[in-house]
């Protein structure tokens, strides 16, 4: 595999993709109604392929199979493509592929159409990205994504680190401006300029709106404490874990209703189109 994400792909093997690949079920149900809003975007129907990047455990590309498509879904993490391809058993409309899309030589042409739930967000250098994922489209064809805005505007990620906060001395620095990472898509600009470097057209950006949530609030809570900077904050403050964790199952609790916690979310949906 290419080192240009050398740091990416350790991340998502030794670290992040095994704890994904533990809680895939809840991440699924909180992040499921955010992918299919993007998914409407694209065309897709029998006789079509579609490329899933960053598919992660298989739910994205496994849902993209349903419309009759072809769909290839490419992620870097190893624990989580295992979980993918026992879910895909049997399956002969959908494979999965070990590689980084950044650097992955796709056959020129050989997609309909293309599309990522939060998986595009990391690459080390993502015109180049773009650019090899254009290449794979065939002309015309469609690519189709969603990716966090500011963590200001996401609840469902800021509300547990700011009730943790109050609790620890030092907060997480903030990561810097573009760099890669789940926020690294938040300015919209940047997000066009970097797909019209890439030789895409018809940009078009929109901003999406959404409650979501995992489950339940003991869910929602171990959710919370696992997955992003808050796990990382408990892990060097473990004098002020008990406080953090009742802090943040009570800023959760006013959000738990019959369909469990829901909190707001603030996404774009991008799409563009590769030359014809």
């Amino acid at each position: 595999m290419s080192e240009a994400n050398a740091q990416q792909v350790a991340y998502w093997n030794e670290s992040a993709g095994p704890t994904w690949a533990e809680l895939q079920a809840p991440l699924d149900r909180q992040l499921a109604p955010l992918g299919r809003r993007a998914m409407s975007e694209l065309d897709l129907g029998p006789g079509r392929r579609v490329l899933d990047i960053g598919c992660g455990a298989g739910e994205t590309t496994l849902s993209l199979a349903q419309t009759g498509a072809e769909a290839v879904g490419v992620d870097i993490s190893r624990p989580l493509l295992e979980i993918a391809r026992s879910r895909s058993e049997g399956r002969a409309e959908v494979t999965f592929l070990e590689a980084d899309a950044q650097t992955h030589p796709f056959p020129p042409g050989a997609f309909d159409a293309v599309f990522s739930r939060f998986g595009v967000m990391f690459f080390a250098d993502p015109a180049a990205a773009f650019a090899n994922i254009r290449q794979a489209l065939k002309p015309g064809g469609k690519i189709a994504f969603v990716c966090w805005r500011t963590p200001a505007e996401n609840p469902i990620m800021s509300l547990p680190m700011q009730a943790a906060l109050a609790h620890v001395d030092a907060p997480p620095a903030p990561p810097e401006p573009g760099a890669p990472g789940p926020f690294a898509f938040a300015d919209p600009d940047r997000v066009r300029a970097i797909l019209a470097a890439a030789g895409f057209e018809n940009v078009a950006i929109t901003a999406h709106d959404e409650a979501i949530g995992p489950g339940d609030l003991e869910t929602t809570l171990a959710l919370a404490l696992r997955v992003g900077p808050l796990g990382a904050l408990l892990r060097e403050n473990p004098a002020k874990r008990d406080a953090v964790i009742a802090a943040v199952r009570a800023a959760l609790a006013p959000y738990d209703g019959p369909d469990g916690v829901k909190l707001g979310s603030a996404t774009w949906i991008v799409t563009a189109v590769s030359p014809a």
